[in-house]
């Protein structure tokens, strides 16, 4: 079962590894309520990782269906940036809805798509002032920003996520994969190192360091000192 859901989690991220090239270049995040605007709104702000039932279910029904995610058309008229607004606006940190859009810029070569009110920077930087400590939000945008030749805002967000991870194998280990697809081996050995002390048991990290010939056993731990006598 965990391999099952570190294995989605891994296909979530590569999605914008892949396939995130902007016509546009590199611009400036905008920050903030003033350059991205007030999280307030009609219906919501919720978390996407805890409110799982009737509201969810009434955007995913309405706004978020099949076709706008896979970006055939929308839902609620013809722009399928309309509708991944209103579902961002809902749940700033839907992870499904930030790579849609992010896949929406992608096909319309731009930054801000058609039907949205916010650039893509906005979206996610919306995503973690909603709420910081959602790791899987900073993930996707740490591979966009990557990907848009931001590498060291995105090792920005990783440090990030790595903090607010703490004791969780789980999510320090998916640190580490998107730094192996950063090519940053020596952070991503750091983050196999850190999951495996708290027992995480998945090899493909270790298994990929080791094919690019950068994986280091860990250093064993240090020997207890004897009780002074």
């Amino acid at each position: 079962m965990v391999q099952t859901i570190q294995k989605k989690c891994r296909q979530l991220l590569r999605i914008v590894l892949l396939g995130c090239v902007l016509g546009a270049g590199p611009t400036q995040a905008q920050q903030g309520e003033s350059g991205c605007g007030p999280l307030a709104n009609a219906f919501g702000p919720h978390d996407y990782r805890f409110d799982r039932g009737h509201k969810l279910s009434i955007v995913e029904t309405y706004h978020f269906t099949a076709p706008v995610e896979a970006l055939i058309r929308g839902q609620s008229g013809s722009v399928v940036g309309v509708d991944l607004d209103y579902t961002l606006r809902a749940f700033p940190n839907h992870h499904r809805a930030l790579l849609a859009m992010t896949k929406l810029a992608e096909k319309e070569k731009t930054t801000k798509p058609d039907g949205s009110r916010y650039t893509i920077d906005c979206w996610f930087d919306r995503a973690v002032r909603f709420r910081p400590d959602d790791t899987t939000a900073r993930l996707i945008f740490a591979s966009y920003l990557h990907k848009t030749n931001r590498t060291p805002e995105a090792i920005a967000q990783l440090e990030n996520a790595a903090g607010q991870a703490k004791d969780n194998p789980f999510t320090q280990y998916n640190i580490g994969l998107v730094y192996v697809d950063m090519k940053a081996y020596d952070k991503a050995l750091i983050q196999a190192h850190r999951a495996l002390e708290m027992g995480f048991a998945s090899t493909e990290l270790r298994d990929i360091l080791e094919k690019v010939g950068q994986w280091k056993e860990p250093s064993p731990p240090a020997p207890a000192t004897s009780a002074a006598q």
